[in-house]
C-alpha cells in the first residue's frame, strides 16, 4: 500500500456550491477516506460524485487531471480543481518516501474520456487498436511498478472478457506493490477478491460488500427478467 488515508483541508467554503455540495465530498472533508486494501472501488450512480472524487485524489497525488503518468503535465497546464488543491494523504509505511518526495512519486491516472490520447502521447498504445485494446495496452506496458494508479470507469471501453483480463492485471499490479483506486459501475470488476468497496451517494460514503451493492442487485434482477425493467421504459 502507498497511502492509508486521504483527507482535505476544510477551509471556508460554501456548502451550497459544487463540489462542496456533493455528499461524498462533504464526507471526505468531515472524516477523510481510509484505504484498507490495495484495491479500492468507488461505486455510485451517475452524478454521485465518484468521478469528482477520483480526479481530486489523482490531482492531490500529482497526477494530471486529464490522465497520464506522474511525469506528464497536460499541454493546457490547467490548474488543479479546488478539491484537488486541498487533498492530502497519510502514507502507508511502504509509501512514506513516495508521498514525502515529489520526485519519488509514481503512478498513472486513466480516465475514459482521454485514455487513448494519454496512451498515444506516452507511446503506450499500438498504432491500430480499439479503445478497449488501448486500455489493456496501458496495463501491459505501464502499470508494472509500485505506485498509485487511479482509474475512472475503465469498463466503459471493455468487453466482458476484457474486464476479466483487467482483473488479472490488477491482481498482478498489487502483488508488485501497486495501489489502485477505481471509480466503476462494473459488477465484474468489483468482484475482485480482497478489494475494498465504497458506495457513494446521498448518504455520502459507506463501505459495503459485493452482494450488498445496488448495482449487483439490479444486474442480477435484469438478467433474470429483462422485461420486468423494460416494460417501464418501452412503449
Amino acid at each position: 500500500m502507498i497511502i492509508e488515508r486521504a483527507y482535505a483541508h476544510s477551509a471556508d467554503f460554501d456548502e451550497e456550491e459544487w463540489p462542496w455540495s456533493v455528499p461524498c465530498v462533504r464526507t471526505l472533508l468531515a472524516d477523510g477516506l481510509k484505504f484498507t486494501a490495495p484495491v479500492t472501488f468507488l461505486v455510485g450512480e451517475n452524478g454521485s460524485g465518484k468521478s469528482t472524487l477520483v480526479e481530486a485524489l489523482a490531482e492531490g497525488f500529482g497526477l494530471d487531471s486529464w490522465g497520464g503518468s506522474h511525469d506528464w503535465r497536460y499541454a493546457s497546464h490547467r490548474p488543479k480543481s479546488e478539491l484537488g488543491e486541498r487533498i492530502r494523504f497519510d502514507a502507508a509505511p511502504r509509501g512514506r518516501r513516495m508521498v514525502g518526495s515529489w520526485s519519488a512519486r509514481k503512478g498513472f491516472f486513466l480516465r475514459a474520456e482521454t485514455a487513448l490520447h494519454a496512451l498515444d502521447r506516452e507511446r503506450l498504445a499500438p498504432q491500430v487498436v480499439s479503445h478497449g485494446e488501448g486500455f489493456l495496452a496501458a496495463f501491459r506496458s505501464k502499470f508494472l511498478h509500485p505506485g498509485l494508479y487511479v482509474m475512472d470507469e475503465p469498463e466503459a471501453a471493455l468487453s466482458f472478457a476484457s474486464c476479466l483480463e483487467l482483473l488479472g492485471h490488477l491482481d498482478q499490479l498489487v502483488k508488485k506493490g501497486g495501489q489502485v483506486i477505481c471509480a466503476t459501475h462494473s459488477p465484474v470488476l468489483t468482484a475482485l477478491p480482497g478489494a475494498d468497496i465504497v458506495e457513494v451517494g446521498e448518504h455520502g460514503m459507506r463501505r459495503v460488500t459485493w452482494p450488498e451493492l445496488d448495482l449487483v442487485d439490479h444486474w442480477r434482477r435484469y438478467l433474470a427478467d429483462p422485461q420486468a425493467y423494460l416494460r417501464h421504459i418501452l412503449d
